[in-house]
């Protein structure tokens, strides 16, 4: 769910406290109002500064839309100046409200900081705005708990970049645990996930699989084939290869050919399940371990199948390869 969701259920929600209980058809029309005109019912200066953070969300992801059509130094030109402009809006949100917590953790992930740097930055926030009184499984159902849950989610993702496995494992299943009965929709478990099989910790991959039956990804997909690889079961890895294949689309030119992509802000874009943009991103996220496990590239290369499965994907798709 997007900073702008949260800020209209926080505002129907407000108005709902203020004038009701209204009924559920009502509570709709109001929503729909709100959804429609924000600024006229984000009338504290907490709502507002999420207005102005979520209109800096839009207007940046709106001004990404051309990136393909620009050459690499061009393209790193335009991503610095969207960048500056977002931390700029950040904390002219932050000078509406000082504890706008999603805006002081879009500005620290908009300065583009090295890793370590950003889990040291993230820990801090955390440390400063997390409740010692939580008890509930439900957390996301209220939207003024969903800036400390995105702020955990961005962490344990942090800590994937920065090596710290462990940490990113701890603090994935604290998100996970948190937003359940939600339906986890920061999607902590990909982290999660990505974390067991780098500690080849396959009791936690396997918890964390069956919480989540039916709902696999090219993550839990990609997790697999690295547990079984690190855990030196072959034949098994060959077969989540290709079942990584054969059920994410472009899932082999994903991993044979990593893609960029840009910063989460804050977090993981909604794309289909175990389509070629989730391929992309788990592959990206994954980096880090990969590159922890040299050899394991060169295993997948080895493959004349999922090399043929990579390069047919690309010509059909008018990719470099």
């Amino acid at each position: 769910m997007s900073i702008r969701e949260d800020l209209i259920e926080r505002c129907a929600r407000k108005r709902d406290q203020k004038v009701g209980p209204l009924s559920k058809e009502a509570f709709a029309e109001l929503t729909l109002a709100v959804r429609e005109n924000p600024a006229g019912f984000a009338d504290e200066a907490a709502e507002q500064a999420l207005l102005v953070l979520a209109d800096a969300l839009d207007s940046h992801r709106a001004a990404a839309r051309d990136d393909d059509l620009l050459d690499d130094d061009a393209f790193a030109a335009e991503r610095s100046k969207r960048l500056r402009r977002l931390v700029e809006a950040c904390e002219a949100a932050c000078a509406l409200d000082a504890g706008c917590l999603d805006a002081l953790l879009v500005h620290a992930l908009a300065e583009d900081l090295e890793p370590d740097e950003l889990t040291l930055r993230l820990v801090g926030l955390a440390a400063e705005f997390d409740s010692a009184e939580e008890a509930s499984a439900d957390l996301w159902d209220d939207p003024l708990n969903r800036p400390r849950l995105r702020l955990r989610a961005a962490i344990a993702r942090t800590c994937i970049d920065a090596a710290r496995f462990s940490l990113a494992r701890n603090g994935a299943r604290r998100v996970v645990d948190a937003t359940l009965a939600a339906g986890d929709p920061l999607g902590a478990r990909h982290t999660l996930m990505l974390a067991c099989a780098r500690l080849e910790d396959e009791d936690g991959l396997n918890r964390a699989e069956a919480l989540f039956s039916g709902r696999e990804s090219a993550w839990s997909h990609l997790s697999r084939i690295l547990l079984l690889y690190k855990l030196g079961r072959m034949s098994a890895a060959r077969r989540a290869l290709r079942g990584f294949d054969s059920l994410c689309a472009g899932g082999a030119y994903a991993l044979l050919h990593p893609v960029y992509v840009d910063l989460y802000l804050p977090e993981r874009p909604e794309v289909p399940a175990c389509g070629f943009e989730e391929a992309v991103m788990a592959v990206r996220e994954a980096e880090p371990i990969i590159a922890d496990v040299p050899e394991f590239i060169g295993w997948c290369q080895g493959h004349e199948w999922l090399a043929a499965s990579a390069r047919s994907f690309a010509e059909r798709n008018d990719l470099d390869w």
